[in-house]
């Protein structure tokens, strides 16, 4: 038995923005509760306090959920949620106007927590904010959680046009949940949107997801065995283009998938199987680039759902995710 909202998902809030459309069902296997602090200046070392801090339901899924929203995109978000806490995540999503259907797993709701420390002028330039993420691993789920959670998404599936998984899994969750999911979806030829790394993403191409968004990063440590114990990537390296280019195109033509590879503020780099493309990020001073990646899969996403070609999707990607960054709550493009 999943759970359903008792507030209706979508308010008068939104209503201007609706522009119809199909449904989309995004999957996050991970909350968040995300704590944003704000600070002039840090002293490490010392107590830090501020007044500005906020606090806001996230994580992978639910910033790509908000953003479809306030696109005027019809959306409903399926996960987990257990714990004391679950009543503060429900109501969050409330007032966010959110579709929230939940199964129960007995794991408490992780918190993860940004740390911002604002822009200082040196030598007459304006630096953007250091924005630190502390993530915390979530509890494992409980016996029969993930036999839940299939049988609401198999029962939410037919309605959805469009389907998004997002994000890691929580402990306990099998490692054939994922490909199970996205199985599924093709054998109802929704379209298949997946932002996952690691197994989830490899077990998957079989199925012939439409779109995978991971950024080079994460690329690069599930299909580049050279790059494993890498700490971080930018594709700057000497040579990194060139295999990332001949890999991502093999695996674009063998499983019939666009293959899109974000770099923060670096170009982005995508191919359905030809030449790589590059497309440009334009170079914005951000406030919190927290939820920047998924406003450009729930961008990309609705794109993709009006019509549009892939290159005018990524266009509309990069605008949300730019968007996103202009604002302290994660997974957001607009003042609500």
């Amino acid at each position: 038995m999943f759970h359903i909202p008792i507030v209706p998902p979508l308010t008068l809030l939104y209503s201007r923005f609706m522009t119809g459309g199909s449904l989309f069902l995004t999957i996050c296997m991970n909350p968040t509760l995300q704590k944003t602090l704000y600070f002039n200046c840090l002293a490490p070392g010392e107590v830090n306090r501020t007044a500005n801090h906020h606090f806001h339901a996230s994580g992978k899924g639910i910033n790509v959920t908000r953003v479809l929203s306030q696109l005027g995109k019809k959306a409903l978000h399926l996960t987990q949620l257990g714990g004391a806490l679950r009543p503060v995540f429900v109501n969050l999503c409330e007032k966010d106007c959110l579709d929230l259907r939940w199964v129960e797993s007995g794991s408490a709701i992780r918190f993860c927590y940004t740390i911002i420390e604002r822009s200082s002028v040196r030598d007459s330039r304006v630096n953007s904010p250091t924005v630190t993420e502390l993530v915390e691993e979530g509890e494992p789920v409980e016996t029969g959680a993930e036999e839940r959670l299939l049988a609401a998404y198999t029962e939410l599936l037919g309605t959805a046009g469009t389907v998004i998984i997002s994000g890691s899994k929580a402990r306990g969750f099998s490692d054939s949940l994922v490909p199970a999911m996205v199985r599924l979806a093709r054998e109802q030829d929704k379209r298949i949107i997946l932002d996952v790394r690691g197994n989830d993403l490899k077990e998957s191409l079989s199925f012939r997801p439409d779109v995978i968004k991971p950024n080079l990063f994460e690329f690069a440590q599930t299909f580049m065995e050279d790059y494993k114990d890498l700490q971080e990537m930018t594709g700057d390296e000497p040579g990194i283009k060139e295999k990332a280019a001949s890999l991502a195109q093999e695996l674009a033509i063998r499983h019939g998938t666009a293959i899109i590879l974000t770099r923060g503020k670096r170009p982005v780099w995508y191919t359905s199987g030809n030449n790589l493309e590059e497309y440009p990020v334009k170079t914005i001073l951000p406030l919190n680039t927290t939820g920047s990646g998924d406003a450009f899969t729930a961008g990309l996403a609705a794109a993709l759902d009006e019509g549009r070609s892939l290159k005018e999707a990524i266009a509309q990607g990069i605008h949300c995710g730019s968007l996103n960054a202009c604002f302290i709550k994660p997974g957001t493009i607009c003042e609500t």
